[in-house]
Protein backbone atom coordinates (compact mmCIF):
# COMPACT_ATOMS: atom_id res chain seq x y z
CA UNK A 1 0.00 0.00 0.00
CA UNK A 2 1.41 3.76 -1.10
CA UNK A 3 1.32 5.90 1.18
CA UNK A 4 -1.73 9.02 0.51
CA UNK A 5 1.23 11.54 1.47
CA UNK A 6 4.75 11.74 1.47
CA UNK A 7 6.79 10.08 4.83
CA UNK A 8 8.45 12.76 7.02
CA UNK A 9 6.69 15.55 5.70
CA UNK A 10 3.91 17.15 7.97
CA UNK A 11 0.57 17.45 5.06
CA UNK A 12 -2.90 19.55 6.09
CA UNK A 13 -6.46 19.35 5.18
CA UNK A 14 -9.78 20.38 6.14
CA UNK A 15 -13.08 19.62 7.03
CA UNK A 16 -15.50 22.04 4.97
CA UNK A 17 -18.08 24.03 6.24
CA UNK A 18 -21.37 24.31 5.50
CA UNK A 19 -21.59 20.70 4.83
CA UNK A 20 -22.08 19.82 8.74
CA UNK A 21 -23.36 22.15 10.78
CA UNK A 22 -23.08 20.81 14.67
CA UNK A 23 -23.57 24.53 16.71
CA UNK A 24 -20.14 22.68 17.94
CA UNK A 25 -18.34 23.81 15.24
CA UNK A 26 -20.41 25.32 12.95
CA UNK A 27 -19.87 29.13 12.53
CA UNK A 28 -23.20 31.60 12.02
CA UNK A 29 -22.79 32.43 8.48
CA UNK A 30 -22.93 29.08 7.36
CA UNK A 31 -26.69 28.88 8.36
CA UNK A 32 -27.03 31.03 5.18
CA UNK A 33 -24.50 30.05 2.83
CA UNK A 34 -25.19 28.05 -0.10
CA UNK A 35 -23.66 25.38 -2.67
CA UNK A 36 -21.53 28.61 -4.10
CA UNK A 37 -20.10 29.02 -0.84
CA UNK A 38 -19.40 25.57 -0.43
CA UNK A 39 -17.30 25.81 -3.83
CA UNK A 40 -15.43 28.84 -3.53
CA UNK A 41 -14.06 27.45 0.13
CA UNK A 42 -12.49 24.29 -1.80
CA UNK A 43 -11.34 26.24 -4.93
CA UNK A 44 -9.77 28.23 -2.50
CA UNK A 45 -8.30 24.72 -0.46
CA UNK A 46 -7.19 23.32 -3.57
CA UNK A 47 -5.30 26.29 -4.69
CA UNK A 48 -3.73 26.84 -1.31
CA UNK A 49 -2.00 23.11 -1.57
CA UNK A 50 -4.44 21.89 0.71
CA UNK A 51 -3.77 17.75 1.10
CA UNK A 52 -7.74 16.85 1.11
CA UNK A 53 -10.90 18.20 1.61
CA UNK A 54 -13.16 16.20 4.22
CA UNK A 55 -17.08 16.06 4.64
CA UNK A 56 -19.16 14.35 7.19
CA UNK A 57 -21.68 11.13 6.99
CA UNK A 58 -25.45 10.93 8.58
CA UNK A 59 -28.27 10.03 7.11
CA UNK A 60 -31.13 11.60 9.75
CA UNK A 61 -30.80 12.86 13.33
CA UNK A 62 -33.49 12.45 15.69
CA UNK A 63 -35.18 15.16 17.42
CA UNK A 64 -33.15 14.52 20.84
CA UNK A 65 -29.75 15.61 19.45
CA UNK A 66 -30.84 18.06 16.64
CA UNK A 67 -29.70 21.04 19.22
CA UNK A 68 -25.90 20.12 19.34
CA UNK A 69 -26.13 18.48 16.07
CA UNK A 70 -28.32 20.14 13.86
CA UNK A 71 -29.86 18.42 10.69
CA UNK A 72 -27.57 19.87 8.07
CA UNK A 73 -25.34 17.08 7.07
CA UNK A 74 -25.09 16.59 3.33
CA UNK A 75 -24.20 13.51 1.46
CA UNK A 76 -20.63 12.59 1.61
CA UNK A 77 -20.19 10.67 -1.77
CA UNK A 78 -22.95 13.66 -3.33
CA UNK A 79 -20.53 15.99 -2.51
CA UNK A 80 -17.48 14.91 -2.71
CA UNK A 81 -18.12 13.96 -6.43
CA UNK A 82 -19.61 17.55 -6.76
CA UNK A 83 -16.01 18.78 -5.22
CA UNK A 84 -14.31 16.61 -7.62
CA UNK A 85 -15.62 18.12 -10.55
CA UNK A 86 -14.45 21.63 -9.47
CA UNK A 87 -11.19 20.65 -8.10
CA UNK A 88 -7.78 19.76 -9.55
CA UNK A 89 -5.66 18.32 -6.98
CA UNK A 90 -6.59 18.37 -3.83
CA UNK A 91 -7.53 14.43 -2.37
CA UNK A 92 -11.47 13.37 -1.16
CA UNK A 93 -12.00 12.23 2.35
CA UNK A 94 -15.11 10.70 3.88
CA UNK A 95 -14.55 11.90 7.75
CA UNK A 96 -16.08 9.61 8.44
CA UNK A 97 -18.30 7.57 6.47
CA UNK A 98 -20.77 4.96 8.45
CA UNK A 99 -20.17 2.26 5.76
CA UNK A 100 -21.91 -0.32 8.25
CA UNK A 101 -25.00 1.54 7.61
CA UNK A 102 -25.29 0.00 4.46
CA UNK A 103 -24.48 -3.15 2.16
CA UNK A 104 -20.84 -3.17 1.20
CA UNK A 105 -21.42 -3.85 -2.53
CA UNK A 106 -23.71 -0.03 -2.43
CA UNK A 107 -20.91 1.70 -0.83
CA UNK A 108 -18.10 0.53 -3.65
CA UNK A 109 -20.56 1.40 -5.98
CA UNK A 110 -20.58 4.79 -4.93
CA UNK A 111 -17.06 5.27 -4.09
CA UNK A 112 -15.53 3.06 -6.55
CA UNK A 113 -17.15 5.64 -9.07
CA UNK A 114 -16.38 8.31 -6.89
CA UNK A 115 -12.61 7.42 -7.28
CA UNK A 116 -12.80 7.04 -10.92
CA UNK A 117 -14.26 10.24 -11.99
CA UNK A 118 -11.82 12.19 -9.46
CA UNK A 119 -9.05 10.27 -11.17
CA UNK A 120 -7.98 8.65 -8.06
CA UNK A 121 -8.44 10.94 -5.42
CA UNK A 122 -10.43 8.99 -3.00
CA UNK A 123 -9.58 8.50 0.71
CA UNK A 124 -12.20 6.20 2.24
CA UNK A 125 -12.51 7.58 6.39
CA UNK A 126 -14.89 5.02 8.26
CA UNK A 127 -16.46 5.06 11.26
CA UNK A 128 -18.81 3.10 13.60
CA UNK A 129 -21.27 5.72 14.09
CA UNK A 130 -23.15 6.75 17.18
CA UNK A 131 -26.62 7.79 16.63
CA UNK A 132 -28.69 4.67 17.75
CA UNK A 133 -32.03 6.06 15.77
CA UNK A 134 -29.92 6.11 12.45
CA UNK A 135 -29.51 2.52 12.98
CA UNK A 136 -32.65 1.73 13.83
CA UNK A 137 -34.19 3.17 10.84
CA UNK A 138 -32.21 1.61 8.50
CA UNK A 139 -32.56 -2.13 10.10
CA UNK A 140 -28.95 -2.35 11.31
CA UNK A 141 -27.59 -3.29 15.23
CA UNK A 142 -26.73 -0.28 16.68
CA UNK A 143 -25.54 -2.73 19.67
CA UNK A 144 -23.46 -4.99 17.16
CA UNK A 145 -22.34 -1.86 15.14
CA UNK A 146 -18.53 -2.70 15.75
CA UNK A 147 -18.65 -6.53 14.50
CA UNK A 148 -20.70 -5.42 11.47
CA UNK A 149 -18.55 -2.29 10.49
CA UNK A 150 -15.14 -4.87 10.69
CA UNK A 151 -16.87 -7.22 8.56
CA UNK A 152 -17.94 -4.41 6.16
CA UNK A 153 -14.28 -3.17 6.33
CA UNK A 154 -12.87 -6.73 4.91
CA UNK A 155 -16.00 -6.99 2.26
CA UNK A 156 -14.90 -3.27 1.29
CA UNK A 157 -10.94 -4.33 0.19
CA UNK A 158 -12.83 -7.16 -1.65
CA UNK A 159 -15.40 -4.70 -3.40
CA UNK A 160 -13.03 -1.78 -4.20
CA UNK A 161 -10.14 -4.17 -5.21
CA UNK A 162 -8.96 -4.72 -9.07
CA UNK A 163 -11.60 -7.64 -9.81
CA UNK A 164 -14.53 -6.96 -12.14
CA UNK A 165 -16.06 -9.52 -9.68
CA UNK A 166 -15.33 -9.43 -6.61
CA UNK A 167 -16.25 -11.95 -3.99
CA UNK A 168 -16.49 -11.92 0.05
CA UNK A 169 -17.51 -15.21 2.59
CA UNK A 170 -18.79 -13.59 5.75
CA UNK A 171 -21.16 -13.98 8.30
CA UNK A 172 -23.26 -11.05 7.17
CA UNK A 173 -22.38 -10.48 3.81
CA UNK A 174 -21.31 -13.03 1.19
CA UNK A 175 -21.30 -12.22 -2.51
CA UNK A 176 -19.44 -13.76 -5.77
CA UNK A 177 -20.76 -13.78 -9.62
CA UNK A 178 -21.96 -10.28 -9.48
CA UNK A 179 -19.49 -7.86 -12.00
CA UNK A 180 -19.11 -4.27 -10.90
CA UNK A 181 -17.61 -1.36 -12.96
CA UNK A 182 -15.94 1.34 -13.28
CA UNK A 183 -13.25 -0.12 -11.07
CA UNK A 184 -11.40 3.04 -8.57
CA UNK A 185 -8.57 4.41 -10.55
CA UNK A 186 -6.33 3.49 -7.45
CA UNK A 187 -5.23 -0.20 -7.34
CA UNK A 188 -5.93 0.01 -3.45
CA UNK A 189 -8.43 3.21 -1.88
CA UNK A 190 -6.84 3.70 1.09
CA UNK A 191 -8.63 3.14 4.05
CA UNK A 192 -8.67 5.86 7.58
CA UNK A 193 -10.33 4.64 10.61
CA UNK A 194 -11.58 7.53 12.26
CA UNK A 195 -12.59 7.27 16.25
CA UNK A 196 -10.44 7.76 19.46
CA UNK A 197 -12.04 4.65 21.89
CA UNK A 198 -9.82 1.51 22.31
CA UNK A 199 -12.06 -0.42 19.63
CA UNK A 200 -11.49 2.57 16.73
CA UNK A 201 -7.72 2.29 18.02
CA UNK A 202 -7.53 -1.19 17.27
CA UNK A 203 -9.40 -1.28 14.25
CA UNK A 204 -7.07 1.66 12.88
CA UNK A 205 -4.26 -0.87 13.20
CA UNK A 206 -5.41 -3.73 12.32
CA UNK A 207 -7.68 -2.78 9.20
CA UNK A 208 -6.44 0.67 8.10
CA UNK A 209 -4.33 2.19 6.21
CA UNK A 210 -4.56 5.92 8.44
CA UNK A 211 -6.01 6.45 11.67
CA UNK A 212 -8.44 9.85 12.60
CA UNK A 213 -8.71 10.73 15.81
CA UNK A 214 -11.79 12.09 17.21
CA UNK A 215 -10.23 15.24 18.85
CA UNK A 216 -7.61 14.25 21.00
CA UNK A 217 -5.43 17.17 22.94
CA UNK A 218 -1.79 16.72 22.15
CA UNK A 219 -0.71 15.30 25.22
CA UNK A 220 -3.07 12.39 25.01
CA UNK A 221 -1.69 11.56 21.23
CA UNK A 222 1.59 10.22 21.77
CA UNK A 223 0.27 6.54 24.45
CA UNK A 224 -2.64 6.68 21.03
CA UNK A 225 0.20 6.21 18.79
CA UNK A 226 2.11 3.97 20.46
CA UNK A 227 -1.17 1.56 21.12
CA UNK A 228 -1.86 1.83 17.59
CA UNK A 229 2.06 0.74 16.81
CA UNK A 230 2.19 -1.76 19.12
CA UNK A 231 -1.47 -3.55 17.84
CA UNK A 232 -0.09 -3.54 14.50
CA UNK A 233 3.08 -5.30 15.05
CA UNK A 234 1.62 -7.71 16.97
CA UNK A 235 -1.66 -8.31 14.40
CA UNK A 236 1.49 -8.81 11.74
CA UNK A 237 0.10 -6.01 9.62
CA UNK A 238 2.85 -4.62 7.29
CA UNK A 239 2.80 -1.24 5.33
CA UNK A 240 2.64 2.13 6.14
CA UNK A 241 0.18 3.87 8.70
CA UNK A 242 -0.83 7.44 8.61
CA UNK A 243 -1.40 9.13 11.73
CA UNK A 244 -3.67 12.25 11.89
CA UNK A 245 -4.54 14.78 14.46
CA UNK A 246 -7.22 17.62 14.71
CA UNK A 247 -5.32 20.77 15.49
CA UNK A 248 -6.52 23.76 17.63
CA UNK A 249 -8.88 25.98 15.98
CA UNK A 250 -6.82 28.54 14.19
CA UNK A 251 -6.86 32.07 12.96
CA UNK A 252 -3.91 33.71 10.81
CA UNK A 253 -2.86 36.94 11.89
CA UNK A 254 -4.08 39.06 14.60
CA UNK A 255 -7.70 39.05 14.66
CA UNK A 256 -10.04 41.88 15.37
CA UNK A 257 -12.36 40.55 16.92
CA UNK A 258 -13.17 37.68 19.76
CA UNK A 259 -12.02 34.49 18.50
CA UNK A 260 -12.15 32.57 21.80
CA UNK A 261 -9.23 31.75 24.20
CA UNK A 262 -8.81 28.30 22.67
CA UNK A 263 -8.16 29.94 19.41
CA UNK A 264 -4.21 29.46 18.08
CA UNK A 265 -3.52 33.26 16.57
CA UNK A 266 -0.18 35.35 15.51
CA UNK A 267 2.03 35.34 13.01
CA UNK A 268 2.44 32.64 10.48
CA UNK A 269 6.20 31.86 11.60
CA UNK A 270 4.27 31.29 15.30
CA UNK A 271 1.73 29.54 13.97
CA UNK A 272 3.74 26.97 12.31
CA UNK A 273 6.42 26.41 14.79
CA UNK A 274 3.21 25.41 16.90
CA UNK A 275 1.98 22.89 14.15
CA UNK A 276 4.87 21.51 13.87
CA UNK A 277 5.21 19.74 17.46
CA UNK A 278 2.56 17.85 15.50
CA UNK A 279 5.23 16.10 13.54
CA UNK A 280 7.58 15.14 16.59
CA UNK A 281 5.02 13.03 18.29
CA UNK A 282 4.91 10.84 15.10
CA UNK A 283 1.68 12.78 13.32
CA UNK A 284 1.76 12.85 9.31
CA UNK A 285 -0.76 14.84 8.59
CA UNK A 286 -3.16 17.71 10.59
CA UNK A 287 -6.63 18.73 9.93
CA UNK A 288 -7.06 22.44 10.09
CA UNK A 289 -10.01 24.60 10.92
CA UNK A 290 -10.20 28.24 11.06
CA UNK A 291 -12.65 31.08 12.64
CA UNK A 292 -14.65 32.94 10.35
CA UNK A 293 -17.22 35.64 10.28
CA UNK A 294 -18.56 35.02 6.52
CA UNK A 295 -17.17 32.75 3.53
CA UNK A 296 -14.49 35.73 2.60
CA UNK A 297 -12.93 35.79 5.69
CA UNK A 298 -12.38 32.17 5.73
CA UNK A 299 -10.93 31.76 1.73
CA UNK A 300 -8.38 34.79 3.09
CA UNK A 301 -7.45 32.59 6.13
CA UNK A 302 -6.95 29.26 3.63
CA UNK A 303 -5.04 31.55 1.84
CA UNK A 304 -3.10 33.03 4.47
CA UNK A 305 -2.15 29.67 5.74
CA UNK A 306 -1.51 27.76 2.69
CA UNK A 307 0.99 30.92 1.62
CA UNK A 308 2.28 31.58 5.02
CA UNK A 309 1.87 28.74 7.17
CA UNK A 310 2.50 25.76 5.24
CA UNK A 311 6.07 26.62 3.87
CA UNK A 312 7.05 26.44 7.52
CA UNK A 313 5.71 23.57 8.66
CA UNK A 314 8.36 20.81 7.83
CA UNK A 315 11.61 22.85 8.40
Amino acid sequence: MARVFTEGRLAYGMQLPVQSQSTLYAEPWEAAATAADLAEVARAADRAGFGYLATCDHVAIPRRLAGPMGTVWYDPVATLAYLAGITEHVRLLSHVAIVGLRHPLATAKQYATLDHLSGGRLILGVGAGHVTEEFEVLGVDFGRRGAVLDETLDALRAALGPEEYPEFEGERFSFKDLGQLPRPAQARIPVWVGGSSPAAVRRAAVRGDGWLPQGDPRDELPAQIARIRQLREAAGVDGPLEIGAITEVLYVGEPAWDTGRRTLTGKAEALAESLRAYRALGVDQIQVRFRSRDRTELTDQITAFGAEVAPHLND
